[in-house]
């Protein structure tokens, strides 16, 4: 509740401006499109839409700069006092009838919003923290979407009555009332370091080279773009379908709006929510996926022929689409909160504005091109399609909803247990250097899928990138390529010191590296460091930040995934694919799920006080450590 009393002039705020131009934009729909010949309908209401979306094409990397310049919270008020002469130009568009003033009126709107856009995200941290983005960017996007519904509604019901005292009155009186919550917003600002530029080409590659710095973020930014693309696209075309396919008047469409605004409204408190207390973002291109089938199911179903409940059955159908969709936002936007640095935030966010409404106007176009030669239900079919498709690619580009997805399968086969994970919290400054015992084959995929969060960076052989499916995932994961260490002579030497090498910067620059100090899967059910030298280097540079943390596997030994029974490693790819085959067929439902404990322990101490012995001393206490308790060996399928 407190977090709530923290943001709530912020959402104050953004819901009167987000109604004022919803309202705006839903009178200019229906009353301009009065003044013209319905053949243009479409057209028009593509073209306030875009009207809209065009500033923060332009603008965004302007937007992105102001806070560099001046506190976030007086861009935001300035803003706000903006709006008031906006609001006058658009009611002499209506006391005229002449639709290019009430279409400028929508420009200037979009203008000002696009300037203090960011401003207004970027306050979400500097209000709640980083423990309060999460429902910040929940009651937010709730917020807006209140708004949305309110203002498309009372738009809608406006309309109708052809009053231009009533559009005056309520236009002006929801600006003033957005001004003065923007008074009272408090926030413990953080200035803005990183300066972009506000030439709009001269941005987007810098503000495009700032986000490669955050692994996946353009990924992020593509997937929230196309839900705006998604929700911009469905809008347009209701207002168009509504009238020609379903039968029904501006005030029953502004009906049907408002309660996908409200589902949408829904969807983002549910995400908000939901996204505190799990990792949401590996359900997100589930969520799309079903987006996608539903969208289908829309375009199939013949609801003008389901007489006068078909409307009826129509919204209620759309309004569960927003629901799913509100819940598919929330975790996206929250990861490029939780991720992005504070004093690039405002850069990023304009970025994402600029794009994201790059794809709102490719939104009016594809309606106007495929509803000049195909129904508007087509539109539902080609937004369903898209939206699913890419929550697909998603998966498998973005690493934290691959690494859910994985987590989710390995558990379908696995009971895993895992103990004194804390020994992996360290203090702000420190690294992890982490040793497993490799048990099986599945050891990486449990370890990576498990501990998604602590940004583990495993050092890899270089072999394993001849691969493309392996190196691409190996790339998702930041993995460390290093040296083949099974050339022999001088050769040999000269890659074992460029190995150390590689692990002493990695070390020194503060990385979480992973790698398994034998080398190899164990084929007898004990692990065996012999004379490998990649660990006793490692102790002899070890920074005074980096923790050494050696862990445990146990478990695993005469799964299909170990060496039991066989003189070689299997390879990766062939057992990936018979696993997949064992999933697909559902025969994990019929074997019990195997235990398998994982331990944790710090072992810094330790690691440097066995640095001073001889090499294979050293080897020997590691492989003391882990073979300190006998694996039973469990024979299953899985």
């Amino acid at each position: 509740m407190n977090k709530i009393r923290q943001f709530f002039s912020l959402y104050l705020t953004n819901i009167f401006g987000v109604m004022n131009d919803q309202m705006l934009k839903t009178l200019v729909c229906f009353v301009a499109a009065k003044w013209v010949d319905p053949q243009y309908n479409t057209i028009i209401v593509s073209c306030v839409a875009a009207a809209m979306v065009l500033p923060y094409i332009f603008l965004s990397p302007l937007a992105g700069k102001l806070p560099h310049f001046f506190r976030k919270k007086k861009i935001v008020t300035i803003a706000k006092i903006c709006e008031l002469p906006i609001m006058l130009v658009a009611i002499l568009g209506f006391y005229f009838q002449n639709i290019s003033l009430a279409m400028t009126a929508v420009l200037l709107m979009g203008l000002q919003s696009a300037l203090y856009s960011p401003a207004k995200y970027g306050l979400i941290k500097d209000i709640g923290g980083v423990e309060g983005v999460s429902m910040g960017m929940g009651g937010m996007e709730a917020f807006a979407f209140l708004g949305m519904l309110i203002g498309i509604c009372v738009g809608s019901v406006m309309s109708d009555h052809d009053s231009l005292t009533l559009y005056a009155v309520m236009l002006i009186t929801i600006a003033a009332l957005g001004l003065l919550s923007s008074l009272t917003i408090k926030a413990n600002e953080t200035k803005t370091v990183e300066e972009s530029s506000a030439n709009p080409i001269k941005f987007m590659r810098e503000s495009s080279a700032i986000a490669s710095k955050y692994k996946g973020l353009g990924h992020i930014i593509m997937l929230l773009s196309l839900f705006w693309w998604f929700c911009s696209s469905v809008q347009i075309i209701m207002i168009t379908h509504c009238d020609e396919y379903l039968h029904i008047t501006n005030t029953q469409t502004g009906y049907l709006l408002a309660a996908m605004a409200i589902g949408i409204t829904a969807g983002c408190l549910i995400g908000g929510k939901l996204n505190q207390n799990r990792y949401m973002l590996g359900v997100v291109p589930r969520i799309g996926v079903i987006t996608g089938l539903l969208m289908v199911i829309v375009f199939i179903l013949p609801f003008n022929n389901m007489g006068d409940n078909g409307p009826l059955y129509f919204g209620i159908f759309m309004t569960i689409i927003a629901i799913i969709v509100g819940i598919f936002k929330i975790p996206l936007d929250a990861e490029i909160q939780k991720r992005v640095d504070s004093s690039e935030l405002n850069v990023i966010l304009a970025y994402f504005n600029l794009v994201s409404f790059i794809f709102i106007l490719a939104a009016s176009v594809t309606n106007i091109l495929i509803t000049k030669f195909l129904p508007t239900t087509y539109v539902f079919l080609f937004d369903g399609l898209i939206l699913a498709v890419w929550s697909v690619i998603f998966m498998f580009y973005y690493k934290g909803s691959l690494c859910y997805r994985v987590r989710n399968i390995i558990r379908l086969h696995y009971d895993i247990k895992m103990t004194n994970k804390e020994a992996l919290n360290v203090p702000e400054g420190d690294n992890l250097l982490v040793l497993p015992m490799h048990r099986a084959l599945i050891d990486p995929l449990i370890l990576f899928a498990e501990l998604y969060d602590y940004k583990l960076q495993p050092m890899v052989d270089a072999r394993f990138w001849k691969n493309k499916f392996l190196g691409h995932v190996l790339n998702l994961f930041d993995a460390v390529q290093v040296p083949d260490l099974r050339r022999g002579g001088r050769e040999g030497v000269e890659q074992v010191q460029k190995l150390d090498g590689i692990v002493k910067t990695q070390l020194e620059n503060g990385a979480n590296i992973l790698f398994y100090p034998s080398g190899h899967v164990t084929l007898d059910g004990k692990e065996t460091i012999g004379n490998r030298r990649m660990a006793y280097n490692a102790s002899k540079i070890l920074p005074e930040h980096t923790r050494v943390v050696a862990i445990e596997i146990h478990g695993l030994w005469g799964s299909r995934w170990s060496n039991y029974g066989r003189t070689r490693t299997a390879p990766m790819v062939p057992m990936l694919v018979n696993s997949l085959k064992f999933l697909l067929l559902l025969r994990f439902l019929f074997v019990p799920k195997r235990k398998v404990d994982i331990r944790f322990t710090d072992i810094t101490a330790d690691f440097r006080e066995w640095s001073s012995l001889p090499r294979q001393e050293f080897n020997s206490k590691m492989e003391e450590f882990y073979n300190r308790e006998e694996d039973k060996l469990v024979l299953t399928k899985i």
